[in-house]
């Protein structure tokens, strides 16, 4: 036999073993493996009520610890979230209400009464608003709200303007990025249908960019509100617009497919769209919008118009919450996750700069979770309730009781402050 015959069975076994080794490097690669777990980044001010919520969520400073296999890929916890939700969703029950707005719209909402009494006795509601073109019957918000109902809040979950199957739209309008107007109407329904309770502001993704911009807009809008929690949201829609065009982290692939979730929902609602008179959407943006590739291009070609915006920048910069969060004064959680496919890393500096600066604001890092993702397990299945979903129920917790103690907590903070003031030269008077 030739030497070259004999030395074949070793080439192929080594090209088998480099095979192999190039699958095992692209899973590890991938699923991110060599990734450690960590505790979340935390932004924050010293403060009585910051080292107070620290003793009482053990959550915000302990590791977040993914599904071993795959959790620590942003890319995976984003696309099971899109794609299942939540594993063994609940099916809590609620009340749909129908609120005439003065533009002829129909804003609808999702209301579910608590299980039980709130362990402070009070009556406490959540007012939650969603992601983009999402309603209270997403898997993600039915696991969230029955998990909520559970430690015995009430929950008003907005369903977004033209979201809901089945619901005819009764103006040209359906939700934008920053509109505040169907979420208002909810807000204030809930105040008056029950003059005691207290709420607490939760939004996810473009529903956190909502919420923030609502409280920020009128001081009034924070009547009665307890705190704010807000869940991977980019901030700012124009830089945010931005980064959707970059290939890292396939950013322009979600581009395209959430841009074509949108197309689908929009087209949906085609005909109420052009049969009113008051619309301003015609058959040219509509033609437009068939070709679509990208969010921008629809947000140029029909939602702008929903507000007669002039310009995508002038829409991007009016409906954007980071020019109003300044303004929010109550206690305001921010959550991001570093491997979330869809915020660019640059757009973290806007809740970072916040937390440095006001003493009311926390921003929590995680290392994993993806977009809305934040599964919890062992080694492959993940558990009902995610992360997410308890940490935002503890920190509630945490500051319901800090108000309900607040006579104590403010002697407390006003010595802090006291105490701070003295040491700069300066006093407080009373």
């Amino acid at each position: 036999a030739s030497p070259l015959l004999e030395t074949l069975p070793a080439m192929f076994d080594g090209m088998k073993l480099a095979a192999v080794a190039t699958v095992l490097y692209v899973i590890v690669r991938c699923l991110n493996l060599k990734s450690t777990t960590a505790p979340p980044g935390i932004i924050y001010q010293d403060t009585p009520l910051s080292r107070y919520l620290f003793k009482t969520c053990p959550m915000l400073t302990k590791e977040y610890i993914p599904p071993l296999l795959w959790g620590k890929s942003g890319h995976l916890q984003t696309a099971l979230y899109g794609k299942m939700g939540r594993v063994n969703t609940p099916t809590p029950f609620g009340v749909r209400k129908f609120l005439p707005m003065q533009d002829g719209a129909t804003a609808t909402f999702d209301l579910f009464e608590p299980i039980g009494e709130h362990s402070t006795g009070d009556d406490i509601t959540m007012v939650i608003c969603p992601g983009i073109g999402n309603h209270s019957e997403q898997n993600y918000i039915r696991t969230f709200v029955d998990h909520s109902q559970r430690q015995g809040y009430r929950c008003a979950v907005l369903n977004h303007l033209g979201a809901l199957p089945n619901m005819e739209l009764t103006s040209p309008r359906m939700f934008t990025y920053g509109c505040t107007w169907e979420y208002a109407a909810m807000v204030a329904y809930i105040k008056q249908a029950f003059p005691q309770t207290l709420l607490v502001v939760v939004g996810f993704s473009l529903g956190g960019n909502i919420v923030c911009k609502f409280l920020g807009e009128h001081t009034s809008n924070q009547d009665r509100v307890l705190c704010c929690v807000s869940v991977c949201q980019g901030y700012s829609a124009l830089r945010a617009q931005e980064t959707f065009l970059q290939w890292d982290q396939c950013r322009r692939l979600y581009n395209f497919v959430l841009a074509d979730k949108m197309k689908k929902l929009i087209l949906s609602h085609r005909s109420s769209l052009l049969s009113m008179k008051s619309s301003n959407i015609g058959d040219a943006d509509l033609n437009r919008l068939y070709s679509a590739t990208s969010l921008m291009q629809i947000d140029d070609s029909i939602m702008r118009k929903f507000h007669d915006y002039s310009s995508l920048k002038e829409y991007y910069e009016k409906e954007s919450c980071v020019h109003y969060i300044h303004n929010v004064t109550v206690p305001l959680l921010l959550v991001n996750s570093s491997d979330d496919p869809l915020i660019h890393q640059s757009l973290l500096a806007i809740p970072r700069t916040l937390a440095e600066k006001m003493p009311n604001v926390i921003f929590a890092l995680t290392q994993h979770g993806g977009h809305l993702g934040f599964f919890e397990g062992a080694v492959l299945f993940p558990q009902p309730l995610t992360w997410m979903d308890k940490v935002i129920v503890e920190y509630t917790n945490a500051i319901c009781h800090w108000e309900k103690d607040w006579p104590s907590c403010q002697r407390s903070s006003q010595q802090h402050m006291n105490s701070y003031l003295q040491s700069t030269g300066v006093t407080l008077n009373g």
